[in-house]
């Protein structure tokens, strides 16, 4: 218990320090907070000033001559109005400065996540759902903002109030305000036992919710596959399966709130019958004025308000905490594949790709790749091929930093490339992957993602030379048209096209392929394979292939087998062996009626 206090409060903390930079709108915000307890804490006094002066209310019941003050009468109640107005006023302002400040803070979390999970390594997101990444980013950040507003400004506020109006009602009677303040004790129990429930019942919703996110995106991302296969009614059933996961989780913290709010509720309920009654005895023997025991009620039902709002914000910041918790587990999470202090910008790609003793594997129990060795020389091109598993596009990731080796090097341009940092080293290269992925927006939004700042001219060109033009120019809007979500409403192959045009775009020295025809007919496969060769001209080239046939006449061909490189050099070579490239090579050539001379 001792260990998690500990860990809710360092939450609480780290959430307070998103609100450094708004210090003075905090600071104003706090100055309105206190006009307004003011304000309201003189708000019962003309409700006294009427009963005890204007009517003239004696302890007996007996009027006075003053009832006929119809002035003063007026006055007073003007009074209430004005007080109420200036209270609400005073709360506008405070409220205003207090949500801009928790949206300015939820806004610098959120950058702050997303910029943060763009940092972690692609190990990282292999090992969690996308869904559960944006749910802490879109909902579990919200609590920074809940700490702050509805928590240690909430908690400001009521204790200056309580403060207040305990030292206003000991001034008219100690003994009263003593019996008044005789549940304290019990209510903090009721908030301390309550509290901890609350927490974990709200980090089981977070962790349920996001489970339905997840659940959500996967059934709407394999809609295709999810009707091909008639499996609407098996999906239904494990979304209805989660919904009832999270109704469950949302139901026990439901019973947890209103249970609380029972006990609470009924605390104050004795506290306030049991001054009700030691008040009236008093005004009966003379003691109190109705006029003051009406204030004394008054802010009996101030002094309760306060403490039972104690309650609800100590259950929200358990709640909220849940959220931060899971907000600081991304951010705490160490960026494995980090640049190194000190590291340099790689000026020049110049010296090709070189892998030498590479061990790799996503923990050192299994490793994928096993002392791997090899070399692309500058201006050749070169493919990994093998069977599927065999650590090929692994291998390929390694180059820009993807991931990090276990042991060994990789090195480009002759530098270990480590030693300088990720955006130089992924400035000298370019991808084409298997699934050109289209962002939202434009045809020339997704070319130009290559070179950000490249003109429209640039852009263009870079369509041409990828053959992107001839269908772009046909579109409704031409370049302009939008792409839609994941580019769905474009074929294959001219997602594939787009993609290489990024690639001709970017215009890097290093260029990586990675499957890039394997979801493409034979005629399509032939029109890109021949695009390919355009952009490879005069570049640094690795291709991960399973298609041979294409990869052929590559200047140095790779066989990856178990994480090892099995066999090397061009392909005819590599046939004349009859090895494993050779025993491949003729399993996707045979069936076609090619022969070797064909290839």
């Amino acid at each position: 218990m001792e260990a998690a206090r500990g860990s809710r409060w360092a939450v609480y903390g780290r959430a307070l320090r998103y609100y450094r930079p708004h210090a003075g709108a905090s600071a104003a915000a706090a100055a309105f907070v206190l006009l307004a307890i003011g304000a309201n804490l003189l708000k019962p006094w003309p409700l006294k000033y009427i009963f005890d002066i204007v009517l003239g209310m004696t302890p007996s019941g007996a009027a006075s001559p003053g009832y006929h003050d119809a002035r003063t009468l007026l006055f007073w109640c003007v009074a209430i109005v004005g007080l109420h107005l200036a209270w609400g006023a005073f709360n506008l302002v405070n409220n205003y400065l207090l949500v801009r400040v928790g949206l300015q803070a939820l806004a610098r979390v959120r950058r702050d996540l997303f910029a943060h999970l763009h940092r972690l390594s692609l190990k990282f997101h292999d090992a969690r759902s996308s869904a559960d990444s944006m749910f802490r980013v879109s909902y579990d950040a919200q609590a920074i903002q809940s700490i702050f507003n509805r928590g240690f400004s909430s908690v400001f506020s009521i204790a200056v109030t309580f403060a207040g109006t305990v030292a206003v009602m000991a001034q008219m009677s100690g003994k009263l305000t003593l019996l008044a303040l005789g549940i304290a004790p019990v209510l903090g129990l009721a908030i301390w036992f309550y509290a901890d429930r609350i927490r974990r019942q709200s980090t089981t919703i977070s962790e349920s919710d996001s489970a339905l996110s997840a659940r959500v995106q996967e059934g709407l991302s394999g809609i295709r596959i999810i009707h091909a296969f008639g499996r609407e009614e098996y999906e239904l059933n494990r979304f209805e399966e989660q919904c009832l996961h999270s109704l469950r989780a949302n139901l026990k913290l439901t019973f947890s709130h209103v249970s609380s709010a029972l006990v609470v509720g009924t605390l104050m309920a004795a506290g306030t019958a049991a001054m009700a009654y030691a008040g009236a005895c008093q005004v009966m023997r003379g003691a109190l004025t109705p006029g003051e025991l009406l204030v004394f009620i008054s802010y009996l039902a101030m002094l309760y308000e306060p403490l039972q709002s104690l309650s609800y914000t100590a259950w929200a910041l358990e709640g909220a905490a849940a959220g931060a918790q899971r907000v600081f587990e991304v951010l705490d999470t160490r960026e494995d594949v980090a640049d190194r202090p000190g590291a340099e910008k790689l000026a020049s790609a110049r010296g090709g790709v070189a892998f030498e003793g590479v061990c790799f594997g996503y923990d050192s129990a299994r490793l994928i790749l096993r002392e791997v060795s090899l070399r692309v020389e500058e201006g050749r091109t070169a493919a990994f091929v093998g069977a599927t598993g065999a650590g090929k596009t692994t291998l390929l990731s390694l180059v820009p930093r993807f991931y990090d080796p276990l042991a060994g090097a990789v090195r480009v341009g002759g530098r270990d490339v480590r030693e300088v940092t990720k955006r130089s080293l992924r400035a000298q290269v370019g991808m084409v992957l298997q699934d050109t992925m289209l962002l939202a927006g434009t045809v020339r939004d997704n070319i130009r993602y290559g070179r950000l700042e490249a003109t429209d001219v640039e852009v263009e060109r870079a369509a041409k030379l990828a053959q992107v033009h001839d269908f772009a120019a046909v579109l409704p809007r031409g370049y302009d048209t939008e792409v839609g979500e994941r580019g769905v409403r474009f074929s294959v192959g001219q997602r594939q096209r787009i993609g290489i045009a990024r690639a001709f775009l970017k215009d890097a020295p290093i260029l990586l392929l990675d499957e890039p025809t394997s979801a493409l007919d034979p005629e399509t496969e032939a029109a890109i394979m021949e695009t390919l060769r355009e952009l490879m001209a005069g570049r640094t080239t690795i291709v991960v292939t399973h298609r041979i046939a294409t990869v052929h006449a590559f200047d140095r061909i790779f066989v990856l087998d178990s994480g090892r490189v099995a066999e090397e050099g061009p392909g005819a070579e590599l046939l004349d062996r009859d090895g494993i490239y050779a025993r491949l090579y003729r399993a996707q050539t045979k069936p076609s009626g090619r022969g070797k001379g064909e290839a």
